[in-house]
């Protein structure tokens, strides 16, 4: 892919969730485009800096910072620490994720408010803190990581699959309001994924899954990320309010 510029000046990426799986890999993957990054990172800040020691060797810059994506004034004092480096995102991919296994009447209160604090609230706040500056530049590509449970549901998941559809729904209306101002916004939605979320499967439930997919095998972050890189390049300028998944097949 090209090397991402605005006017002459390197575009900027923050990448939510950034330190492991699909969202350290978007992060390398947009470093290796010319992007500078920002890395945000919650439980590992020793693994951010690797990733982000990984993206300057593109060449470009890269920050980590500490944030709970569920907590408004952690975000707030995300964006005045970006904005102290002197970079301000072009460039928006909400990976951080997190997930429940059980069943409804297992699921208390606070495992709801968790997970949609992390998936959907979290997407809304950072939305609301960056978009105004890339309608303003008018450019700007925001990404939200989704997931094949949130396009058809998930036993023992609800409220995971509650949360991504509702991400779903939120990417929809955010393209419609920021489409005249040059800004994207898409959701990718992967399938079974080589990520800590499946770390916890038997090798017996691994098999279940693959024998379910036609390619016959669980993805890898890269390919999520080759996606999530696409649709944060020029060339996705003609491609907003989609839902787009990745799965091999699988329709689940």
């Amino acid at each position: 892919m090209h090397r991402e510029e605005r006017r002459g000046v390197t575009r900027t990426a923050l990448i939510t969730g950034g330190s492991r799986g699909i969202g350290a890999a978007a992060a390398r993957g947009l470093a290796s485009d010319g992007c500078a990054v920002v890395i945000q990172y919650y439980a590992s800040g020793e693994e951010a800096e690797r990733v982000a020691a990984d993206c300057r060797r593109w060449g470009v810059r890269a920050e980590t910072v500490y944030a709970d994506v569920r907590d408004a004034d952690s975000l707030m004092a995300l964006k005045t620490r970006t904005a102290e480096w002197g970079l301000s995102p072009d460039i928006l991919v909400h990976s951080a994720g997190t997930a429940f296994y059980g069943l409804l009447e297992d699921s208390g209160e606070e495992v709801w408010d968790d997970l949609m604090g992390v998936h959907l609230k979290a997407a809304y706040r950072l939305t609301r803190l960056f978009a105004p500056d890339m309608r303003w530049r008018r450019w700007g590509r925001i990404v939200y990581l989704s997931s094949i449970w949130g396009v058809v549901g998930a036993s023992g998941e609800a409220a995971y699959a509650a949360a991504k559809g509702g991400l779903n729904a939120f990417a929809k209306s955010m393209a419609r309001e920021l489409a005249s101002s040059g800004v994207t916004v898409n959701a990718v939605a992967p399938g079974a994924v080589e990520t800590d979320m499946l770390a916890g499967l038997e090798e017996a439930e691994r098999a279940s899954i693959r024998s379910e997919i036609p390619l016959g095998r669980l993805g890898k972050p890269q390919e999520v990320a080759d996606l999530i890189r696409f649709l944060a390049s020029e060339g996705a300028g003609y491609m907003t309010g989609q839902v787009v998944g990745i799965n091999g097949g699988w329709s689940a």
